[in-house]
């Protein structure tokens, strides 16, 4: 989807590895909307270990009668391996991929070998797909880009900006966080490159297409993340548009 044509690193991307070159597995196929944080996470997995799916996009909220049978829960996203049952959920599917493939990565791998490290990049996973999500991520998400291709019966409309500017309050303590994370580590959960970072940078990279991401909050977390943006799994999502919105002029700079 995008091109690498005038793509410059960011400050110090210099010695960020690549991820492996994309190579198409049809046996792959992942149900995603663009702007979930979720699908983003995934997409980003599958980038770092050299997978390209076979991209279905769902608008959970339609609650198709095809989808809900694959994933009752009725939540982006859900991948499918081969002719193997449907995965849903975020976390379920990172954990299927280490597992079936996190061996072949090597050293980059992205969930690490030692317990303790597994732990802590599991409960950092963890933090931003549930805790980042839940008090901020989902009601920017929701409010400024779902409602607008919802019908009112399925809860579309004006966005809540009560509800944006609450989201936006708690957005400021996770991106503390992630710069007391980073201020002590190579990355959010060692000194490796983990899920952990990913999960990170797909939740924040679904809400600075909007400008909603303080980045003055913490120079550390926007030095990290332009590491992370710089990274080719990235080009994908930073290639994406939203019809009628025009992205934040920061979302694709990769100097910030």
């Amino acid at each position: 989807m995008g091109s690498d044509d005038g793509v410059r690193p960011a400050p110090g991307a210099a010695s960020i590895p690549a991820c492996h070159p994309l190579s198409p597995d049809p046996m792959i196929t992942l149900y995603h909307h663009p702007f979930c944080p979720h699908s983003r996470f995934i997409r980003l997995v599958l980038g770092e270990m050299g997978i390209e799916p076979r991209l279905v996009e769902e608008k959970a909220w339609e609650r198709r009668r095809e989808f809900l049978l694959m994933a009752p829960e009725g939540s982006t996203p859900v991948m499918i391996d081969d002719e193997a049952p449907a995965l849903s959920g975020a976390e379920v599917i990172a954990e299927y991929l280490d597992e079936t493939r996190g061996l072949g990565l090597g050293d980059r791998r992205l969930m690490p070998q030692d317990p303790l490290a597994r732990a802590e990049t599991r409960r950092l996973m963890h933090w931003f797909n549930v805790k980042l999500f839940h008090e901020s991520v989902q009601w920017i998400v929701r409010e400024k880009i779902n409602k607008r291709f919802m019908s009112l019966g399925q809860g579309g409309g004006s966005p809540d900006m009560e509800a944006v500017r609450a989201a936006r309050a708690n957005l400021r303590y996770h991106m503390r966080y992630i710069g007391h994370l980073i201020g002590a580590r190579n990355w959010l959960a060692g000194d490796r490159l983990t899920y952990a970072d990913l999960a990170a940078a797909a939740h924040l990279s679904s809400i600075d297409y909007l400008g909603d991401v303080q980045w003055d909050e913490s120079e550390t977390a926007k030095t990290w993340y332009a590491r992370m943006k710089s990274r080719p799994s990235f080009r994908p999502l930073l290639a994406e548009r939203l019809p009628g919105m025009t992205p934040s002029g920061a979302y694709a700079n990769l100097d910030f």
